[in-house]
Order: C-alpha cells, then sequence, then structure tokens
C-alpha cells in the first residue's frame, strides 16, 4: 500500500516504555508504568502492574489480578475478544494467540492502515487456550524468541507420552517437571491427562493459585494436590511438577532418586538441559519454532515486519530476502523463559522447605 509504512510509524512508534499508539493514546503491554495500557497476556514481562488504566481480556486481568493483587491498576476494562472498541482516534481488537489461557494479539487500525501486535503467541495445539487466529494487516508486530531455523519444536504430545513412559519404567523414582507456572504448567497437565494419565499430579505450593484458576476456568486438569513435606519420600513412580529452579533445590532431593525434567522450547539446545542437569529435556514450548514464525507472517500478507524480542535479526533477514521489508525494535524489557523466569523466582524469593513461594505466581513466562 502506498504511504503504508509512513502510516505505520504515526500509527505505533516506540518509547522510553514500550509501543505507544498516539491515536488512542496508550501503550500495548508497556515495561514500565503508564496511564494507559492494553495487554497482551499474563505472563510478567508484559504485564506488570501500576498502570492508571488496563484493558486486557477477562482472563488475563484475572491472572494479573492473582499475580499482584486485586488493585494492581487504577481501574480495568475487559477487551472482549473480536469486539472492535474505538479508543480515540483508532479502534483495536483483541484475537487470540495461542500462548496461554486469555491470551490475545491486539489488531490497531486507522484509516486503511491495519497494524496486530502479536505479542507471544504459538501455532501447537494447546488443550488451555484457544487457538491463534491468523489475520490480514498491513503491518505485523511479532516476537522471534525462537528464531533461529535450528527450533523446529516437536509435537508436544509425543514429548507428554516421553514422561508417561519414563515413570512406567522407573516407578521407583519421583519425576520432578520443571515448567513455569503459567501456561506451560497447565499445558503439560493437560497433555497428561487427554494421554491417558489418570494418577494424581502433584504441584509445588508456587503452582497452586494459577493452576485452581485455570480450573476455575473449565480447563481439565484432574487432580493436582499440594506435595506435603512429610509426603516427598513416598512419591515414587509419581509426576510432580515445579518452578524450573526448584528441580536444582534441596526442595527436589527429598524425593526418591528423582528424575529431573524440564518442560522448554530451550531444550531442544542439549547444552542447556546439561548445564540445568537435566535428565529428561521435554521439548515443549509455548512460542512458534522457525517453521511457524515464517508461516505465521506469510498468512498476515504484510508488507512489513517488525520484530521486537528474540533472535530478531535472524527473521528480518529472512523477510528482506522475500521482499518483505522488516526491521528490529531491539525492545528492552521482555525476556525469554530461562532469564525471565529466573528473575521472576528471585523477585519471589526462595521455595521453603514445604513447596510454597513468597509469590505463588512466580516463574511464570514460558517458552
Amino acid at each position: 500500500m502506498s504511504g503504508m509504512a509512513t502510516r505505520a510509524a504515526d500509527l505505533l512508534t516506540l518509547t522510553p516504555q514500550g509501543l505507544y499508539c498516539p491515536g488512542g493514546d496508550f501503550h500495548v503491554d508497556p515495561t514500565r508504568p503508564v496511564p494507559r495500557a492494553l495487554i497482551t497476556h499474563g505472563h510478567s514481562d508484559h504485564a506488570r502492574s501500576g498502570h492508571g488504566h488496563v484493558m486486557a481480556t477477562a482472563e488475563t486481568l484475572g491472572i494479573m489480578a492473582v499475580r499482584y493483587g486485586a488493585d494492581f491498576a487504577g481501574a480495568t476494562q475487559t477487551a472482549e475478544l473480536g469486539e472492535v472498541v474505538r479508543i480515540g482516534e483508532v479502534t483495536v481488537t483483541f484475537v487470540p494467540a495461542g500462548h496461554v489461557l486469555g491470551s490475545a494479539q491486539i489488531v490497531i487500525e486507522h484509516g486503511k492502515c491495519r497494524l496486530v501486535v502479536s505479542g507471544d503467541y504459538k501455532r501447537g495445539r494447546d488443550p488451555t487456550c484457544l487457538p491463534y487466529r491468523p489475520i490480514p494487516c498491513d503491518v505485523f508486530i511479532t516476537e522471534a524468541t525462537f528464531g533461529l531455523p535450528v527450533f523446529r519444536h516437536p509435537d508436544a504430545r509425543a514429548e507428554t507420552d516421553k514422561l508417561i513412559e519414563s515413570a512406567r519404567l522407573f516407578p521407583e523414582r519421583a519425576h520432578i517437571v520443571g515448567a513455569y507456572a503459567l501456561g506451560k504448567a497447565q499445558r503439560v497437565m493437560a497433555l497428561l491427562r487427554e494421554a491417558g494419565y489418570d494418577r494424581p499430579i502433584y504441584l509445588h505450593g508456587a503452582m497452586e493459585r494459577l493452576t485452581a484458576f485455570y480450573k476455575d476456568h473449565g480447563v481439565a486438569l484432574g487432580e493436582t494436590p499440594r506435595v506435603a513435606p512429610d509426603d516427598r519420600a513416598k512419591l515414587a513412580g509419581e509426576i510432580v511438577i515445579c518452578p524450573p529452579s526448584a528441580i536444582q533445590d534441596l526442595w527436589a532431593r527429598k524425593f526418591p532418586d528423582p528424575v529431573t525434567a524440564f518442560a522448554s522450547g530451550w531444550m531442544r539446545v542439549r547444552a542447556r538441559a546439561r548445564q540445568k542437569g537435566v535428565e529428561l529435556p521435554l521439548v515443549i514450548s509455548d512460542h512458534c519454532d522457525w517453521d511457524d514464525l515464517c508461516r505465521s507472517i506469510l498468512e498476515t500478507g504484510a508488507e512489513e515486519v517488525w520484530v521486537t524480542h528474540g533472535q530478531e535479526d535472524a527473521l528480518v533477514h529472512w523477510c528482506l530476502s522475500r521482499g518483505i521489508r522488516a526491521r528490529p525494535l531491539h525492545m528492552l524489557g521482555y525476556g525469554d523463559e530461562e532469564a525471565e523466569g529466573q528473575a521472576g523466582e528471585a523477585a519471589a524469593g526462595a521455595p521453603d522447605p514445604d513447596g510454597a513461594a513468597a509469590d505463588p505466581a512466580a516463574a511464570d513466562v514460558a517458552a
């Protein structure tokens, strides 16, 4: 479209707080408190407390309340999926992103220009949230967490089958699975249930509140008791879900000959698994792999692509080689699962001996 790039730059610009829409006077996923914020999803690198007004899906608002308390913002507004809402000179529409429960892309339109902020998204099947929906647009803003050709994620169901088979083969050992508290942990549980695993799935205390939130929103996760301090030695043959940091903590050593597992897209890199002492790497990601990033860009028909965080340069190069204008935004404040998750755990404080944490929703950024 002639002049599209100029209009897009006017429609959304980069500020120290993050992406800002002058026509609507709001930020999208701002990294610092702002008067008005539109939030794509509840992970802590996108959804922060202290904004004057927050607009997000009902599930994301609920997740923010779980994480930060009911007064996490001065005021809130629920975004209904698919509903077109006018804010100032622009319209906005929230559509599913497939990342975690309540996650959404935000479509911003003015005149003949349509821009889509995808937030974090994935194309893989996830029984705990609505699937990603491709939206035709002029400008597509994408992440690139796994934006290198080496990252090609396997079927998540096959990965959970490995976990079930290991638990069957080693009934004398507890299986301790590191998974981020928002989205990844619940997805692993739901996939286990779909595969027919009907035993209790035991939870570290930091997983309880968000898991209860998912259950309250109709996600079938089955029996998920909290690990009691005195029961750890009795959980041979059981599967336990905990924050990633806990698999190397004293907390995990009280289980019988534990098998340490970690559900993450980064487990594709064997060096990372070895570095973390992971015996059973599970390549389960809540982000797109390389092929799905490229497919998603093509499906939008976008003439221009902005890359917010991750492996920006590789994806920009791929776009340019196909005649798609592209640029990296080099935005600060958005972390990959490892960096952001560890930061969240550190901020929350170390788990106490019985598996509770100062912030039960700590370590929730999933990759």
